[in-house]
């Protein structure tokens, strides 16, 4: 007997088939391996996949290590925002913010900086931001330098965020969620079928909450999803789409590295190799009456679809986006060695105000064809696209108890009063301090333009049903342009750089069975200057302009199979990253670079998901990567032979649920990091952590469910973000969460 599920019971039963990392079936649907427990529950393996037109074959024939999160596993963690829900996938971190480069979400993939090749449906997510998961469905993770698939950037990978659109099905659905630390989250979700061919969804959240044990950041945000599909199962279609988000944070400032600058002080006992301070858990530097983080974030969608025939589609995409962003925020800066020489911390302000907008034009066009007895599945496209970013920031006056010093805290400008509250105790700081200094936009903007025309073509050729080749080209003319004139000067500084660049994707499969897979891949990627289009940790400027593209490349061996009739995936793979051309400065920050680095990770990833039994569902990562910093230029020859930052040499990550009765059921997951180092010179660190979560569910029928979920079950005290120089980001503590769910 079957029947309808509340959308928390499916996500429950599905979930760990569906994020089987690149284990597809060659079935494009559901499988039939369905077994019935209970009228509630209906256990069965969901074949997950890829959005990309780009991928021409099923995840378990494409030679490329592919994660795929579904909403039922976002949903099940309870993560709202990319950062928690990325945590599942072994591999990833997550960089710092600072000023220059600043504050959102900023992972690095096998140990580069993916910042900057971040999508949404498949067209590139301009402008720094933190994003959200309330209107998305599934979050899809490519790994290895892949440049013919997403273009600039993406040296370790990209991630693709796929956002809600209307369905056959018609459902009101939604949840309320209250927890610990003031959190309150409410999300409604509505999809309504209206006629024939007219489809419906809106999806809108509000969310609220304190960053549990950390003395006083915050987070309040909302946003609304609303779409339309006209011609909804028609030859051709048009889909119109917007998205919103806009929240009003107060941002965590960490703490300061230990740093040995002085054996005699005040605060010597902190002495240390390089890794944070120790201080309590809820230590917090920053200002209440100084520090915010706003951001507004808006995209606009039409696409258009037409299926000539069951082998032929051609799709166009424009998107119009734009991202502005406004923070003030405190830095606990230990450049002068406050904490320890002169028994305070400097609170440096870091600030930035930036609106960027975009503009994308992408069509795609998808088909079969035979030539003989070989098939051939597919892909053709262009992008034309425009980006623009206008940079600025703010003064504040004066700079430090009326002198513009470089951050000491002692002296006349000891902690608190004496230094205009610019300085803070190390321990016990007060974040209630009155601050009276004046800000002052500099209305001195820096425009950057950046201009994209590229064109690709994939193909997967059959031969029989044990040998395919996938081959993949792309080719990308990148124009990126920036423009300051300084206030009260009038002097004009215009940087600007021009790449043309290829890139490749080829990969042989075979297959020994129609359930297994075996691979070999090579691909490329290329990372200019100005990548990040004036928003991000890689911008252009006059040390970095006329640079050639930094060149990637990655060779991968790998195997996948479905086992046990497809209810259990298993994936490996062994792979070799290495970056030639890289840029590397001749002298200190922010000196003349040159192309002459080289860098290598070498890598082992293993996964297993799905369904052990009828009732038990578990996912198992692990990643290792041995990094290192092969060739640079002769002032950087200490760092040869050092490890990359924001690159740990294990990570495993375990979440497994288990229904000890039909309506009823548990679960845990368990996420290892180990080491991480801030900088190339390996001298700032972050020890290693194991995080613990649980969760438990309860179905009081098809249409009400229950779920509770405790994150760090431990309170364990660690570090999600090392910065290359001044600070560690400390992560949340012990937080609980309950949430009601309902689906009509």
């Amino acid at each position: 007997m079957t029947a309808r599920l509340s959308p928390l019971t499916s996500a429950l039963l599905i979930s760990f088939p569906a994020y089987a990392a690149g284990t597809a079936s060659a079935n494009d649907g559901l499988s039939s391996n369905t077994t019935t427990l209970d009228p509630l529950y209906v256990q069965g393996t969901r074949v997950p996949v890829v959005s990309s037109p780009k991928i021409t074959a099923p995840l378990l024939d494409t030679p490329l290590s592919v994660n795929v999160i579904p909403e039922a596993v976002i949903e099940q963690t309870n993560a709202a925002t990319l950062l928690e829900a990325l945590r599942t996938v072994p591999g990833i971190t997550f960089g710092a913010g600072e000023g220059g480069n600043p504050n959102g979400d900023r992972p690095f993939i096998r140990g580069f900086d993916s910042q900057s090749s971040l999508f949404v449906d498949g067209v590139r997510s301009s402008g720094s931001q933190s994003r959200e998961t309330f209107a998305i469905d599934q979050i899809e993770v490519t790994k290895g330098p892949s440049s013919a698939y997403s273009g600039r950037g993406a040296a370790g990978g990209s991630v693709n965020l796929v956002t809600k659109t209307p369905q056959s099905e018609d459902f009101f659905r939604g949840s309320l969620g209250l927890g610990t630390d003031n959190y309150v989250r409410g999300t409604v979700d509505i999809n309504e079928n209206i006629g024939d061919r007219l489809g419906f969804r809106m999806a809108a959240m509000f969310h609220q909450n304190d960053i549990a044990d950390r003395g006083g950041p915050d987070n309040s945000r909302w946003g609304i999803a609303p779409s339309v599909v006209l011609g909804m199962g028609e030859p051709t279609s048009v889909t119109l789409s917007y998205y919103h988000l806009q929240s009003d944070d107060t941002p965590d400032s960490g703490v300061p590295y230990n740093n040995p600058f002085a054996a005699t002080s005040p605060n010597a006992h902190l002495n240390g190799n390089g890794s944070p301070i120790k201080v309590p858990h809820d230590t917090y530097y920053g200002l209440f009456a100084r520090d915010y983080q706003e951001q507004k974030n808006d995209i606009g969608t039409i696409k258009i679809e037409h299926r000539f025939s069951n082998s032929f589609r051609l799709r166009n995409t424009t998107v119009y986006g734009r991202s502005t962003y406004d923070y003030v925020w405190t830095q606990p800066d230990d450049s002068q060695g406050n904490f320890l020489v002169n028994d305070g911390i400097w609170r440096r302000q870091n600030n930035r105000i930036s609106d960027t907008t975009s503009i994308t034009n992408q069509t795609d066009f998808i088909g079969e064809f035979n030539t003989g007895s070989i098939t051939h599945s597919f892909a053709a496209g262009t992008e034309i696209s425009r980006e623009e970013t206008d940079r600025d920031g703010y003064a504040f006056a004066p700079a430090l108890g009326g002198a513009t010093g470089n951050g000491a805290c002692s002296g006349s400008h000891g902690v608190g009063a004496p230094s205009d509250y610019w300085c803070a105790p190390v321990i016990d700081p007060d974040p209630n301090a009155p601050w009276d200094v004046t800000k002052t936009r500099n209305h001195n903007p820096t425009t950057i333009t950046t201009r994209t025309r590229s064109a690709w073509f994939f193909d997967t050729i059959h031969f029989n049903e044990q040998w395919l080749l996938n081959l993949g080209l792309r080719y990308d003319n990148f124009k990126t342009a920036s423009l300051n004139i300084a206030k009260g000067t009038g002097v004009v500084t215009r940087l600007q750089n021009d790449s043309n660049f290829w890139n490749y994707q080829a990969g042989l499969v075979f297959k020994p069975v129609g359930n297994g897979s075996i691979y070999l891949s090579y691909g490329t990627s290329s990372n200019p200057p100005g990548v990040d289009a004036g928003d991000g940790a890689d911008g252009i400027a006059i040390t970095n302009q006329d640079l050639e593209p930094e060149d990637s490349r990655n060779y991968e061996l790998g195997t996948k199979w479905d086992l046990f009739d497809e209810r259990v995936s298993f994936t490996a793979a062994v792979f070799r990253s290495e970056k030639t051309n890289a840029r590397v400065a001749l002298g200190g920050r922010g000196s003349t670079m040159v192309n002459a680095g080289k860098q290598r990770v070498d890598g082992v990833e293993l996964s297993i998901s799905g369904a052990i039994t009828d009732n038990w569902n578990v996912f198992a990562g692990y990643t290792y990567l041995d990094s290192e910093i092969l060739e640079s230029a002769a002032s950087q020859a200490p760092t040869i032979g050092n490890r990359f930052p924001n690159t740990p040499k294990n990570s495993a990550s375990v979440w497994t649920t288990y229904a000890v009765t039909p309506r009823f059921m548990i679960g845990g997951g368990a996420f290892y990091m180990d080491k991480v180092y801030g900088d190339v010179a390996n001298t700032k660190w972050v020890p290693s952590y194991t995080r613990f979560d649980a969760m438990a569910s309860y179905a009081f029928s098809d249409n009400y469910s229950v779920q509770l979920n405790i994150q760090n079950l431990t309170d364990k005290y660690y570090y999600d973000k090392a910065y290359a120089s001044h600070y560690a980001s400390v992560a949340p503590g012990r937080s609980a969460t309950l949430t009601f769910s309902f689906r009509f």
